[in-house]
């Protein structure tokens, strides 16, 4: 950690902080520039209409960030979690150059099959963001906003960084969310009940984020040697910054129609590592979200605490992954081994194509196998002839999870007040 030696000059008026991290959110939203990726003056044969309700397929809102060197990984994710019912959202951080985010602009929009269902956005102008610092914690916010401005059909709101990879279809994902109630939030509680007095000294702590208020350059953290006291107007809860929350949750923290999300937001803009407790703290406090939560937060972490380069420790975890019943998987590195394996075992995405599902056929193709359309530069036209994009088709993987949530559902897991077991 890093002491401030003056404290006087940053941190003995520290709700000055409070104020320009309020003012940075509204300059987040007043800056943005959307790029939509459809053309209106096309005709395109693609273009059906979402069908909602119950007995459909949900909607997700995918908000993928990035930062510098990780066009390439953003657009490969993309096209491992791309299905015409969704709505994407695409930023690389300012550490990137305008360069790199208007070759991710491009890449985008040279794909027919994105302009045909105009669902993928990319944010043109960005800001830094520290993931230690409530900047992050600005930028999720930002990006709900901009997802409920641009449609509030979604059902269900995904955060992923480039790092991250699914490891089951769209088809299999929709089909297993198709039979939950759509106000569930899937975040996960870090029950550190023995590390109590710890996780207290690192709310009190008091930290100056600089990437708030510098639109241009990342800085670290600055850490104050003053420490304030643990809030007693709320109960502060704590776990993993990766989050599936519902569409009427996002509209409450964006909102903040009785004030709350604003408030706890004031208090988390001199808070480290604010997307570990937010979200968490929100739901555990409101009495409207309380029994919404799963704890769990569909993903798989690969922590490389062994010896050896990360393509080989992702490989040895490749069957663990599967066998976890997780949806997402974190982090790998671009050219990763192990995403060649997913691709070709669990996702059949050909290089550089979308995955097939009941949305797209391959018009009668079924004779050809994917490399070799692929090695003819015919990826993509594995979904070029129209489907029915509110139905899906699942595999294995879909089957299995949607049996695994329905269970959850019957154990009455989803309905406990027990989803929120500790408190900071």
């Amino acid at each position: 950690m890093r002491s401030i030696s003056k404290a006087s000059a940053w941190i003995s008026g520290y709700h000055l902080w409070i104020m320009v991290f309020a003012i940075s959110l509204l300059l987040l939203g007043a800056s943005t520039r959307l790029s939509r990726i459809g053309y209106s003056g096309e005709s395109i044969e693609y273009q059906y209409l979402v069908s909602k309700g119950n007995s459909y397929p949900p909607v997700f809102a995918y908000w993928i960030c990035g930062t510098k060197g990780d066009k390439e990984k953003m657009l490969r994710l993309l096209k491992a979690i791309y299905h015409p019912r969704n709505q994407y959202l695409l930023q690389l951080d300012a550490d990137s150059s305008d360069s790199e985010r208007e070759e991710l602009l491009v890449s985008v929009r040279s794909e027919q099959v994105f302009r045909a269902y105009e669902n993928v956005n990319v944010l043109g102008k960005s800001y830094t963001v520290n993931q230690m610092g409530p900047s992050a914690l600005a930028a999720t916010l930002h990006a709900a906003a901009l997802l409920l401005k641009i449609s509030t059909d979604w059902d269900w709101f995904i955060t992923l960084s480039s790092s991250d990879y699914p490891l089951m279809s769209q088809d299999d994902l929709l089909h297993a969310f198709t039979f939950l109630p759509r106000d569930l939030n899937f975040v996960h509680y870090t029950n550190k009940t023995s590390w109590i007095w710890k996780e207290r000294e690192k709310v009190n702590q008091i930290v100056v984020d600089p990437s708030l208020h510098n639109p241009i350059r990342k800085s670290p953290l600055f850490y104050a040697v003053e420490t304030r006291e643990t809030p007693d107007a709320f109960t502060l809860f704590e776990g993993s910054p990766w989050v599936i929350l519902s569409r009427a949750f996002m509209e409450y923290c964006v909102e903040g129609w009785d004030n709350f999300p604003r408030k706890l937001l004031m208090y988390f803009s001199n808070l480290a590592y604010p997307l570990e407790s937010y979200f968490h703290t929100v739901l555990c406090n409101i009495a409207e979200f309380r029994n919404t939560t799963v704890d769990n937060d569909l993903r798989y972490i690969i922590w490389n605490t062994a010896q050896g380069a990360p393509d080989v420790l992702n490989m040895f975890h490749y069957n663990k992954m599967l066998a976890s019943g997780a949806v997402f998987a974190r982090p790998f590195q671009e050219g990763d081994r192990v995403l060649q394996k997913i691709d070709k075992k669990i996702l059949k995405r050909p290089p550089n194509g979308l995955i097939p599902g009941e949305w797209c056929s391959d018009n009668g193709r079924k004779n050809q196998s994917m490399e070799a359309a692929s090695s003819k530069g015919e990826a993509e036209y594995l979904c070029s002839t129209r489907g029915n994009i509110n139905a899906v088709k699942p595999g294995s993987y879909g089957i299995k999870l949607g049996h695994f949530l329905k269970r959850l559902v019957r154990e009455g897991r989803l309905r406990s007040t027990q989803s929120c077991p500790c408190t900071i």
